[in-house]
């Protein structure tokens, strides 16, 4: 007897959604995160999933199936994926250049060379440099942030201000830098010369930059030892110099990392290269065992490692010496993860390009194509949550309108970065920002309001929309023909 054939169930109608349904996934995910996060503490891991779970309702409503959703879902995670495996690494690269003594010592030279009144500007500069050399703002933040925010805690000073201008450098240098991802993604985006686009950022960024390091150096001028501060410097810094033998060899890891950049080596290899020798450089120099090499690049190195040390040390101490690990990256992981699932259902849904639709029609001069391209990618950082993302959506969306309006794609990708890459670590449900209040021991909300640089950006690149100033023009492209919308439901 044949089995009966399996009747197919019938596939919904897919449906544009109109601009109220298109607008409500954007507004209840901002409701949820704003509302959950601010008012009631939740974790923001929970309050992305139940973003996805009624983005998926109203998708489902729009017609989009189960296995659309998934692939939407999938297709987001595997653009992440290496900056996934980057993210797992630097949590190694902590724990093992923690356990080498590189950032111990980093910290030690810190405490003895700098005054508490210029951490803060230096912070600034030195992220920046390293930034840009390297090409990436997690890199810095990771390394030389993590002895920065351990010297600005043994002077006593704010460590806020301090993980701002950390922030600032490093979001710097991830603009500038033609090693970074994000800078080189924007123009790749846009149709712009990368080099051109850097030369082009310089109008916006430079200024942005002054301006942060004035700041950085009036707020730094107002930040003095406390009554304390001398007794907990000696104190850290007895602390770590009985736990670890200091030399120039300890310096290794950290020119693994520049010799990788500067030969323009792919980061993941870089970062695990820099890690083994780290953890060579704790055997050797430091006398840890194999065992204690691997926990430290597995779940953080602890000073229960250092032999003989005091059963309690000082809190400076343990903050900054209790640290890295892989482990200590999964939070960040399951933001992210959840980030990227909302963000492949609602591109599904076709809510993105009814709104976009929307804006696009509302825009005339310079100036307002400008403060929509920013808004734009200040909206995907909000809902979406995703540094590449903020340039791929408004990217697509705005890469035929300037060339129409007579403006040079470089507007466009300088744009994409002044208002999408910097913004993503000032709004506390993202990966990058739960990654820098991680690594730094500082809340995103508390370290916001110092990340000048991140701000200054956006506000520039609008003026110079509406001035006129740093504006490429060129002989403007009309579009061959135009293509029909689809009925709103």
């Amino acid at each position: 007897m044949t089995e009966p054939s399996a009747v197919a169930a019938p596939s919904r109608e897919r449906r544009t959604p109109g601009l109220l349904v298109a607008a409500l996934p954007v507004v209840l995910m901002l409701a949820l995160m704003i509302v959950g996060t601010l008012r009631f503490d939740l974790d923001p891991v929970v309050l992305l999933v139940a973003a996805c779970a009624v983005t998926g309702v109203i998708a489902r409503w729009l017609g989009v199936t189960w296995n659309e959703m998934l692939t939407g879902i999938r297709s987001k995670i595997d653009d992440a994926m290496p900056a996934l495996l980057i993210l797992i690494s630097i949590g190694m690269l902590i724990g093992t250049w923690t356990l080498s003594g590189t950032i111990p010592m980093i910290v030690d030279w810190g405490l003895k060379a700098i005054q508490p009144s210029w951490i803060v500007v230096l912070a600034f500069l030195i992220t920046m440099v390293v930034s840009t050399v390297t090409g990436t703002s997690w890199g810095s933040v990771g390394t030389v942030g993590v002895a920065l925010i351990g010297v600005a805690g043994g002077l006593g000073v704010s460590l806020p201000m301090t993980a701002g201008a950390i922030i600032s450098g490093a979001y710097f240098g991830d603009k500038m830098s033609p090693m970074s991802d994000t800078t080189n993604l924007a123009p790749a985006v846009a149709g712009s010369n990368l080099f051109e686009h850097i030369r082009h950022l310089l109008w916006t960024t430079g200024p942005a930059a002054v301006l942060s390091c004035v700041l950085y150096l009036f707020l730094g001028r107002t930040q003095h030892a406390d009554g304390h501060a001398a007794q907990r410097t000696v104190a850290l810094r007895t602390v770590l110099e009985q736990g670890f033998h200091f030399n120039l060899l300890l310096l290794l890891p950290p020119a693994a990392v520049l010799v990788g950049a500067i030969m323009k080596k792919p980061p993941l290899p870089t970062i695990l290269v820099s890690s083994a020798v780290a953890g060579i450089l704790g055997a050797v120099f430091q006398g840890f065992s194999l065992q204690q090499i691997g926990a430290s690049a597995s779940t953080g190195f602890t000073t229960s490692m250092l032999s003989g040390h005091p059963q309690h040390l000082s809190a400076a101490a343990d903050t900054l010496l209790n640290r890295g690990g892989m482990s200590s990256m999964a939070s960040t992981m399951l933001i992210g993860l959840a980030g990227f699932a909302f963000a492949g259902i609602l591109t599904e849904t076709g809510c993105l390009d009814v709104l976009m639709r929307r804006l696009l029609t509302k825009v005339r001069r310079t100036g307002g194509i400008v403060l929509a391209t920013s808004l734009t990618s200040v909206g995907a950082a909000l809902t979406m949550g995703v540094s590449y993302l903020t340039i791929i959506v408004p990217g697509q969306a705005f890469r035929e309108i300037y060339p129409e309006r007579g403006l040079a794609p470089k507007n466009l990708s300088r744009t994409l970065e002044d208002s999408g890459t910097v913004f993503v670590p000032l709004v506390p449900w993202t990966e990058a920002a739960t990654y820098m209040s991680t690594t730094l021991g500082v809340a995103t909300m508390a370290y916001a309001p110092y990340a000048f640089l991140n701000y200054f950006g956006v506000i520039i690149a609008v003026i110079c929309g509406y001035t006129g100033l740093g504006i490429a023009r060129q002989e403007p492209v009309r579009k061959a023909a135009e293509v029909p919308v689809p009925a709103a439901v």
